[in-house]
């Protein structure tokens, strides 16, 4: 066994953001599956994209011959699965791409690494595997003015994107309580940060504050989220591949509730202090209220207690230093964003080197 890693989803906001730290800061070699789905973004990947230890692969987890070729080939130590399809406004429209890909991705995985880790030669091989799955805060459902969730919050999802991800958390306990598949599961709150799709809430917010388009801010703007720069949740998730329990679950949260509205005005001010002669400052001026989205919960909040103590994992960046960080960014990488709306980055490979298996589903 070597020091490589399977990442799946490799490609997208969060996994390409731990793609990128493994090689600069682990020294390991990552191989990458990723099946470049639209947010998926080798655009994301081109600071390693000569290097050595990236392998990238274009698949699909749900495809078993593909992954147990990979896994055999390659022989990780751990598999961390990050692959998912994720935005709750498309999960509504078309909730069946987030059936297959969510839960029978994740099952085919699980399935696959199942068979690997059994034929692992030796028990030191065998005991320093990891499977370690990504999930989220959203599969609990949705908290009142008071309390946080917690590793023994009761599931309760409220959209067919948390009831799929709470699918995918139930299939990993029961491979590890059922085979002993050494696995482990992390719940994040609301992740932000360079590199994210223009889709989702910040940087969306930031750009349509840049060019004096309308902010739509869902019902009242007063549902509230734990805000956790990428940066952060990346090496959280290093520190549980490392030291966490085998079958153990650890939420991980940044300790930055903020209500919608006040994320959107924040982000207003940010443009502001960063382009101070936009024609049609003060940014905040945009800000425009819209019907509620259907099943839109309430409040999210992550008690990160057990992270900490166990493992030692703080938080680095708070949420005002982490937004004025992000705003910097999309502001001074308006190339990369053109790319995304454009479709270009889905058109071309940039140099990168991409493999595929001929003949193998999904590898498309």
């Amino acid at each position: 066994m070597s020091d490589t890693i399977l990442v799946t989803g490799g490609a997208g906001f969060i996994g390409g953001c731990f793609v990128r730290k493994t090689i600069a800061e682990k020294k390991a070699r990552v191989v990458n599956l990723d099946k470049l789905t639209y947010a998926g973004n080798l655009d994301s990947l081109l600071e390693v994209r000569d290097r050595p230890e990236h392998v990238f692969v274009q698949g699909d987890i749900a495809d078993s011959s593909l992954t147990v070729e990979l896994l055999n080939e390659h022989r990780p130590w751990a598999i961390v699965n990050f692959a998912a399809e994720s935005h709750v406004d498309r999960s509504i429209d078309g909730p069946r791409e987030f059936l297959q890909a969510n839960v029978v991705g994740a099952f085919e995985l699980l399935t696959s690494a199942r068979a690997y880790w059994e034929k692992l030669e030796g028990a030191e091989e065998k005991e320093r595997f990891r499977f370690l799955h990504v999930s989220t805060d959203e599969v609990f459902g949705s908290l009142g003015s008071e309390g946080k969730f917690r590793e023994t919050s009761r599931y309760d999802p409220h959209s067919p994107y948390s009831a799929s991800k709470a699918a995918a958390d139930h299939f990993v306990n029961a491979f590890h309580s059922t085979y002993g598949l050494p696995t482990l599961i992390t719940n994040c709150s609301n992740n932000y940060g360079p590199f994210q799709f223009p889709e989702k809430l910040i940087p969306l917010m930031i750009l349509n504050a840049l060019e004096g388009k309308g902010l739509p801010v869902y019902g009242d703007g007063q549902n509230v989220r734990d805000w956790l720069y990428v940066e952060d949740h990346c090496a959280a998730i290093w520190r549980v591949l490392e030291a966490g329990r085998i079958g153990e679950s650890y939420c991980i949260g940044g300790e930055s509730e903020r209500a919608n509205i006040d994320v959107v005005r924040t982000i207003c001010d940010a443009v502001d202090e960063a382009r101070p002669n936009l024609s049609h400052a003060p940014c905040r001026s945009l800000i425009r209220f819209v019907k509620d989205r259907p099943g839109h919960d309430r409040r999210y909040a992550i008690d990160a207690t057990k992270i900490k103590t166990e493992l030692g994992w703080t938080p680095s960046v708070d949420f005002e230093s982490g937004l004025r960080r992000a705003t910097r960014w999309y502001l001074d990488n308006l190339e990369w964003v053109e790319r995304v709306r454009s479709g270009g980055y889905r058109g071309e490979r940039l140099g990168l080197s991409v493999s595929t298996i001929s003949g193998q589903g999904g590898a498309n």
